[in-house]
Order: structure tokens, then sequence, then C-alpha cells
């Protein structure tokens, strides 16, 4: 099975309001693929149709060879996931909660000891198993919740903005349990997301989701190089001296836009001719194309956080 997943025109309407418009993606198998977009783009509408805990105005999906409309009790028991808000029972401990999760899945008790130890150890909570959910950190639930979805052995999992919420010290480690996931667990996953950075450094290929449909799909280098080459930007004293030197250049102000290729070799050069004129440059900064430019060039604005998100969270996408 070459795809994990493949939807198919997968639509949700809620009350008029089209929260995921005619989808149609291809997941592989073995790969992290990001649904990136603004809150309210359809992310979460996506999942939820994809785990089977909402059924889709028209259209449908596939995911590990089972129709999600025909037989969602297959999908559910091959698949994990992972919500945005905490789920977990506080007043239990770690290793309870999985454990609750595991006889859910009517996982036998000896196997499901062993896999136990194996997810805590993963996520590095075995030493806080005996421990009240209630007295960890916002990083040690979330690593918690990524442990009880995979207490089943799923070939797919669904992580819903994994790391909302959390200080960035903690987003990166998550982001390393996510990258040791793949490698251990020769999984699927599916990550929903609107920090660009977690899709650009996690994701194997992206959809880009704006009002429910996907505008760009391929993989962070490849969405970024279609913008182009990066630029030099030179912060110079004497603005007209730089023009005769760089005719070519963009001019903002005080500082001089120059377009390369190959940054590391045109830097080079562009020092030496300042140096040979004494063109003075008090400060240098190096833009690449980021995933957050490639949306603005599809899109016009940045991601956003507006009207439309509440009008969707009324009905829960």
């Amino acid at each position: 099975m070459e795809f994990a997943i493949e939807t198919v025109d997968l639509t949700k309407v809620f009350n008029g309001l089209t929260a995921v418009d005619n989808l149609n993606i291809k997941v592989k198998e073995g790969e992290i693929f990001g649904l990136l977009g603004p809150n309210g783009a359809g992310k979460t509408t996506t999942i939820s149709m994809l785990s089977t805990m909402l059924k889709p105005t028209s259209g449908t999906a596939v995911v590990n060879g089972y129709d999600i409309l025909r037989y969602s009790g297959q999908v559910r028991k091959s698949i994990g996931i992972v919500f945005q808000e905490t789920t977990l029972d506080e007043k239990l401990t770690g290793k309870e909660n999985l454990e609750m999760h595991a006889n859910l899945y009517k996982i036998p008790k000896a196997v499901g000891r062993t896999r136990i130890s194996e997810v805590l150890d993963l996520v590095e909570l075995g030493d806080r198993a005996k421990d009240l959910v209630e007295t960890y950190s916002g990083g040690m639930k979330r690593r918690l919740e990524i442990a009880r979805g995979l207490i089943h052995y799923p070939k797919v999992l669904f992580l819903d903005e994994p790391t909302l919420g959390l200080d960035p010290q903690t987003r990166e480690h998550v982001w390393e349990y996510i990258r040791r996931l793949v490698q251990k667990e020769k999984m699927t996953i599916v990550l929903t997301t609107h920090y660009m950075e977690e899709a650009d450094l996690l994701c194997n290929r992206i959809a880009i989701i704006d009002y429910g449909k996907v505008i760009a799909l391929d993989t962070p280098d490849n969405l970024k190089s279609e913008l182009g080459e990066s630029n030099i930007i030179l912060h110079v004293y004497d603005i007209e001296k730089a023009k005769q030197l760089f005719p070519n250049a963009k001019i903002s102000r005080n500082k001089i836009i120059l377009p390369a290729k190959y940054v590391e070799r045109e830097i080079g050069r562009i020092f030496r001719i300042a140096i040979q004129n004494q063109l003075q440059i008090y400060e240098t900064t190096i833009h690449k194309p980021s995933l957050n430019d490639v949306f603005i060039s599809l899109t016009g604005r940045e991601i956003r956080e507006e009207k439309l998100e509440n009008n969707f969270r009324k009905h829960g996408i």
C-alpha cells in the first residue's frame, strides 16, 4: 500500500460555512505530512473526519486501506490521535492513564505492561509513571498524550497542534520525540499546525490550507524555492554611494537589497567591493524564503486569527 491516507473530494459544511472544501490529498506511508494553515482553516475538521469522529457532508477518504464511511471501526483501530485539548485524567497517574487506554483497545495485560513501559521510555516519562498527572508540566502532559496515542501500535498517528501553548524549549523537545517516533515506530504521522517553523522542520511534505482549500502541496524546500533567491540586506551610512556601487539593487531608506542565489559566494564579493570603495556597512541581514513568505505570496496576508475562527469554533471545528 503506497498511500496511508487518500481523500476524495472530502467536504464538511456547518450551517452554510464550508470548513473543508473538496479536499484531495494523498499521504504516503511512513512520512510526516503537515496540514499548515491559520486557525479556522479546516485542519482540525479534516482530522476529525479522517479519524471518523465527524461525518463528511460529501466525499470520503481511505485510511490504512479502510473507507472512513464504510469501515469506521477498522479505521479507529488502526489510528492514534492526540487532540489539541488535554484529555488526560489528571486524578490518575501517568501509568494508570495508559492502562485505561490499553483496556479500551482490549490489549492483553501482559502485552500492555510491556507496551506501556516502551512508550513511557520513548517519551522519557518512565521515572514519572507513578505520579499523578495533575503534577505534570504542560510539556509532560503532551508527551504522555503522545505515548497514549501509541499504546495500540497504530499505523497512522494524528497530531492536532501538538505543541500549542508550549514554551519554545518544550516545543523543541516535543519535535524531537516526534522525529524519534517515525524512526522507531515506523508509522505515518499527520500533523496540523499553524507554526511555520514546526512544519518546516518536521514535515516531509506540507499541504497549505486556507478557508478549507489546499492552496499548495509539496516539500518545504520546494515550496520555498518557488519564491526564488535569497536576499542580502545591507544597512549603510552612504546610500548614494551604495546606489553607485550596486546599481541593480533595490533601495529602501538606508538599506540596499541584493538578490543572491549563492549567498556565501555573493556576500564575499559584496564586502570586497564595499571595502575597496570605503562604503561603511553597519548591519547585514540575510533573508531566505520561509513558509511564511510562501503563505503571503499565495494569499496576500500572514497566518491570521480572525472572526472566521470564532464562527467555526461554535461548531467544534
